[in-house]
């Protein structure tokens, strides 16, 4: 069923659980802290972990390229392409607590085929191939037929960025129209929970591909929808998104977008 992947499925698989081994030995135990010009933080446990998972990948595949959220790996100009977020969740991390996984996804020719996001702790592994569907520990998995007015919504918490204005401005046309909000600090766990149906729609300005890539794949095999704000399919360049069951993305489009024509 998943010929086309030509067995990186199973050394995906691998390097994610080799990498959570690592993510669950070094718990509480960071030995180094260093800001990134962005101003977020990263530690020796992250870079380890993004290590051990370029080993994996490089010792079956080594013509594939890489993408990864810490270092930069030789452009091999191959069609496939691995996007690697070693520790989503590091600020959770640092501070002991426990929502942090690894999120990888696959490129072929500029699409995303396949995601893998693995949240060690809860002993939960997300698979998703094109057109293969998804699953959590081998079980499918499929999004909620919630309603807007029964939503758990996810949102953007980086209201400190230079999209402040709009994240607090659509925050507020939100505001009464969905159940609760809810914020994670980890994009593996929110796009994660979409999928298996636990919440129903999740709203982002300023994520880089290696934190969404394998979740919205996730997302779509599992029956839900996956656009930028302006309704476009999401590609490699997205920055901001909509994840939802699908049921509600167009009613959170038309408020997204009437907000910004409120603005002008």
């Amino acid at each position: 069923m998943r010929d086309f992947l030509k067995g990186r499925d199973k050394i995906g698989i691998e390097a994610a659980r080799k990498s959570g081994r690592i993510l669950i030995e070094n718990f509480e135990k960071i030995s180094k802290i260093s800001k990134k010009p962005d101003g977020t933080l990263v530690t020796n446990v992250d870079l380890k972990m993004e290590k051990e998972i370029v080993k994996v990948i490089r010792a079956k595949f080594p013509k594939d390229e890489i993408l990864s959220e810490e270092n930069n790996y030789p452009v091999k100009n191959s069609p496939f392409r691995w996007i690697i977020d070693p520790l989503d969740g590091t600020h959770n991390f640092i501070r002991g607590i426990n929502i942090v996984g690894t999120s990888i996804a696959l490129e072929f020719n500029r699409e995303v085929i396949m995601g893998i996001i693995h949240m060690p702790f809860a002993k939960e592994l997300y698979f998703a191939a094109k057109g293969c569907g998804s699953y959590l520990n081998n079980k499918k998995i499929s999004v909620s037929n919630r309603e807007l007015k029964e939503t758990t919504l996810i949102y953007d918490s980086n209201i400190i960025n230079e999209q402040k204005t709009v994240i607090l401005q659509h925050l507020k046309r939100l505001k009464g129209k969905v159940f609760i909000m809810r914020m994670f600090g980890s994009t593996a766990r929110s796009l994660s929970y979409i999928a298996e149906g636990k919440a129903d729609l999740e709203i982002e300005y300023t994520d880089k591909l290696w934190d969404f890539a394998a979740g919205a794949i996730l997302i779509e095999e599992a029956g839900g929808r996956f656009t930028s704000h302006d309704g476009k399919k999401w590609n490699t360049d997205s920055k901001d998104y909509i994840a939802s069951n699908g049921v509600v993305h167009n009613q959170i489009l038309k408020i997204i977008n009437s907000s910004k024509k409120g603005k002008k």
